[in-house]
């Protein structure tokens, strides 16, 4: 074995461990470690973080919990992120999200507004979608265009950014200016070739996880829902992509079979695969996750133009 796929193997123990630390059969127990977990890595003396509630609309509703992250310093307030948090849509938060959201807000320098779907198995599939629908018609009451928006997401809030878009489609309203996409969950029916070819290497992600948040979130449900799995969504017309998946892990091709289907459809579509990274790699307080949050960075510079 070389020196530098010594250190890889060494980095993915390393990452299975910490893991594994957070991971909890009790989902309750999981989601707080989760927060424990954003909390402390997230924490940044240069970005401000501002929680407030987005109100209910109609009877019946509750307020949905959400937070502002900026820097703290003069910067642009044009365009928005509108981030959308991974977590299986089963686990994690916007304080989660906030090893990201943070990076994000400090890269941009543009201000990025998380929030908290309902999350399953409480609250199963479409709960998550209507959710995010309220917090984008929101952010039209606050006077904010669908131009004036970047969607981004992780994972499951990946899957989320696409169906969000996908709906707004459908409903024939504008788009967002682009979409951001971090190691997107874009098939529950698992069918791409990395789910056996990358199980051995994966550190965060198996199989038996992915199917007991499938259980949660669409139980009985049609998994070739564009909805549920926006791969099998029609992109013609859609704005500009971009995706961030890691070499090692089994939902490579729920990101590559996304960027052909796009590319297909005459998106604006760029993928980068990172070698030797894992899902959501980002979240790592090191060197490759920051250069990746710069490549984001750049992304948004270039479709604000």
């Amino acid at each position: 074995m070389a020196i530098t796929d010594k250190k890889n193997a060494n980095l993915m123990h390393l990452i299975k461990r910490m893991h594994g630390f957070v991971e909890n059969t009790d989902i309750e127990k999981h989601r707080q470690s989760q927060d424990h977990f954003g909390a402390i890595l997230g924490s940044n003396k240069d970005v401000l973080t501002e929680d407030f509630s987005i109100p209910a609309q109609i009877k019946g509703e509750k307020p949905i919990h959400a937070e502002w992250n900026y820097v703290n310093r003069a910067h642009m307030k044009k365009y928005v992120i509108l981030y959308c948090h991974g977590g299986g849509y089963s686990t994690g938060s916007s304080v989660y999200a906030r090893t990201l959201t943070g990076k994000l807000a400090m890269s941009t320098s543009m201000d990025v507004l998380s929030f908290d779907y309902g999350l399953a198995p409480e609250h199963p599939y479409p709960q998550a979608v209507k959710d995010a629908m309220r917090v984008w018609n929101y952010l039209m009451l606050l006077g904010y265009g669908a131009r004036d928006i970047i969607l981004a997401g992780d994972s499951a809030g990946g899957n989320l950014a696409l169906s969000l878009t996908l709906q707004l489609k459908k409903e024939k309203r504008l788009l967002p200016r682009g979409l951001v996409l971090m190691s997107p969950w874009t098939d529950l029916t698992s069918s791409g070739r990395s789910y056996a070819a990358k199980a051995q290497v994966d550190p965060v992600l198996d199989a038996a996880y992915l199917k007991e948040m499938i259980h949660n979130y669409a139980e009985g449900q049609d998994l070739t829902d564009p909805m549920i799995s926006p791969l099998f969504g029609d992109y013609e017309g859609f704005p500009p992509v971009y995706i961030q998946v890691g070499g090692n892990e089994i939902l490579q091709d729920d990101s590559v079979s996304l960027y052909k289907k796009m590319l297909k459809a005459n998106v604006s579509v760029k993928l980068d695969i990172f070698k030797g990274m894992w899902h959501v790699f980002q979240m790592s307080p090191f060197k490759t996750a920051y250069e990746a949050m710069d490549k984001n960075a750049e992304f948004i510079y270039d479709i604000c133009r």
